[in-house]
């Protein structure tokens, strides 16, 4: 059986060569292309010399990937993905794309966080948010996949089956999520530099960051009525990771093994979520390099406490978004993405 070709649009930042790594160890695809706008002709260990073993593939065109693939990957800033994937869609191509351009539904909502409009309102009805473990018959069916935003993913997980079930109070929930350096892209800034973020913590964009309104559209479509978050990230000394500690108040009646019941019965058959027995903390060396969400649900009074984590550029981007292709092309889910987190 001929293997899949697929390219990637956007391969010189931080995701598109994650993304190389574990297509490179995926059974059932090549990687045929690889795009780049500030790298065109250049071999790829140019950028990247880890990569090289076994990989000398030069860049090209970002235009030119699609039709050197059959499934394309688009790892690029919010407001330029489009143009590619309506593109890729109109060769007959499906499309996971790393960007934001395609998670929010709702036009207004997206010019207001990120001052762009849609350049086609029908592309954006058939996009697909690729959440895998809550949306996984869509997206086998989709042509264009949203890949959810990295703290999105490590919030929504624990959250949505909680406020489905009514068994959290949809007000007054709180979230701060820690992450690794790598969650603000390649490019210089003062923030990422090493003096600032070396032995430091830095909480940035309080009370605006984009990904909020990603996290209130996936609570409020589970919770079947309007939710509002309270979302602060903070930038952490590591590559890797995000540790989102949610604060939420139970609904009455509720105890903490209801909740953490609900969690396990939820993703019991969901292989990339584990559910910590209660007693543990979810850390961020529980995923590291790995696919997986960890979670872990403690109590204070009234308050439920979950703990969250999950590697960024992993099940925060580049394995979802192959977890995302897996189920498009009727693959095995798991396929590709078997890696173990490491202990240190």
């Amino acid at each position: 059986m001929s293997k899949v070709k697929v390219g990637i649009i956007g391969a010189t930042g931080y995701v598109g060569v994650e993304l190389i790594r574990l297509l490179n160890a995926h059974p059932q695809v090549e990687l045929s292309a690889i795009g780049s706008k500030s790298f065109v002709d250049k071999s790829i260990t140019e950028v990247y010399p880890s990569v090289g073993i076994g990989n000398d593939m030069k860049c090209m065109k970002n235009e030119d990937v699609i039709k050197n693939s059959d499934l394309i990957f688009t790892a690029l800033p919010h407001g330029i993905s489009e143009e590619f994937v309506l593109q890729a869609v109109k060769e007959g191509k499906k499309v996971v794309d790393l960007g934001a351009d395609f998670r929010l539904k709702d036009e207004a909502t997206f010019k207001e966080w990120y001052n762009v409009s849609f350049i086609d309102k029908k592309l954006h009805e058939e996009a697909v948010y690729g959440l895998c473990e809550h949306y996984k018959d869509e997206i086998k069916n989709a042509k264009v996949i949203a890949n959810p935003g990295c703290y999105v993913t490590s919030i929504s997980l624990p959250l949505m089956p909680l406020l489905k079930e009514k068994l959290i109070k949809k007000e007054g929930i709180v979230a701060d999520s820690k992450s690794g350096v790598t969650g603000a892209g390649r490019g210089l800034t003062l923030l990422s530099h090493y003096p600032e973020i070396n032995e430091n913590m830095v909480p940035y964009k309080i009370g605006n960051h984009r990904h909020t309104p990603e996290i209130e559209q996936n609570l409020t479509d589970a919770a079947g009525e309007p939710v509002e978050i309270i979302f602060t990230p903070i930038l952490a000394p590591m590559n890797r990771g995000i540790l989102s500690t949610i604060y939420c108040d139970k609904a009455e009646g509720v105890t903490i093994e209801k909740i953490q019941n609900e969690l396990e019965e939820f993703y019991k058959d969901k292989p990339f979520v584990d559910v910590l027995p209660l007693g543990q903390v979810a850390t961020v060396k529980h995923v590291r390099l790995s696919n997986k969400c960890a979670i872990s649900v403690h109590e204070n009074k009234s308050k439920i406490i979950i703990c969250s984590t999950i590697d960024n550029m992993v099940k925060g981007s580049a394995g979802q978004a192959i977890q995302n292709m897996n189920l498009m092309l009727g693959f095995d889910e798991c396929e590709g993405l078997s890696t173990m987190a490491t202990a240190f």
